[in-house]
């Protein structure tokens, strides 16, 4: 009995390690540039800190450095083919070209998870189209003044919030104001706006369409984003996005740092 247990045991153990070994990166492409944000040292911030938690491979565009930019891979309709997920951290609020926008929609409605950073939820505000907000999930066209945010879990025990403190102080960020909120969002946290005397919500999930989305508005300082609390939750975020993350908020089997 003793010697059928260790076998079961080894067998158990060479099981999980092979299945760690075989499980390949998540295919990232991550979208950033635009006006008003450091997207330089941005894209160095977000990539090498989420590997540092999951077991990703990189794609980065970076175009642009004002409002009106159009990056060049959403000229194909194809843009996302092979990516297993997005991350979008740009900033390209004057592009108003109805159909430009919803081709870059259409894959995350169609089932490709995406991720969307601070500016993301601002990008293509003038287009004539509800589509890209829709897959973010609330609509939001202005912030208030720049300053120190107190941001407030709303403890839902969700998994990507594993770990994120009851009330965090974000320091010299930017509140951006909640106009409508589709009934698919799942609320994870909220910043008091000073200017508009109620709660908005900062930290969220989305479902549109087949697509998942993690989102949320913080992130305007290098300094946010260099947060090990930042940092943790968008690369939560991602996991769960893609179905990469467990119940109890680690990385599954395979998907963690390394492939561990």
């Amino acid at each position: 009995m003793k010697s059928l247990l260790i076998s079961l045991f080894v067998l158990a153990t060479a099981a999980i390690t092979a299945a760690a070994g075989t499980a390949k990166p998540v295919k990232v492409l991550l979208v950033t540039g635009g006006c008003c944000h450091d997207y330089k040292a941005q894209k160095l911030i977000i990539s090498e800190g989420i590997s540092a938690r999951a077991n990703v491979a990189w794609t980065i565009v970076h175009e642009g450095d004002d409002r009106e930019h159009r990056v060049s891979i959403y000229d194909n309709p194809d843009w996302s083919k092979g990516y297993d997920v997005v991350v979008h951290n740009e900033c390209y609020g004057f592009v108003n070209d109805a159909a430009f926008v919803e081709r870059i929609a259409a894959p995350h409605k169609a089932g490709l998870p995406g991720v969307f950073l601070h500016c993301s939820s601002h990008s293509y505000r003038m287009a004539p189209t509800d589509e890209w907000r829709q897959v973010i999930g609330i609509k939001s066209t202005s912030h208030e003044k720049r300053r120190d945010l107190v941001v407030k879990s709303l403890k839902t025990k969700h998994p990507v919030m594993t770990g994120f403190p009851d009330v965090w102080p974000d320091a010299e960020d930017e509140c951006y104001k909640n106009e409508k909120v589709w009934p698919a969002v799942t609320a994870l946290a909220t910043a008091y706006g000073e200017e508009t005397k109620q709660d908005h919500v900062v930290i969220w999930l989305n479902t549109y369409g087949k697509g998942r989305s993690f989102a949320t508005t913080l992130g305007h300082t290098n300094a946010t984003m260099q947060s090990p609390v930042y940092l943790d939750l968008v690369a939560r975020g991602l996991l769960w996005a893609c179905d990469k993350l467990a119940a109890d908020g680690s990385p599954k089997l395979g998907y963690g740092p390394g492939g561990k």
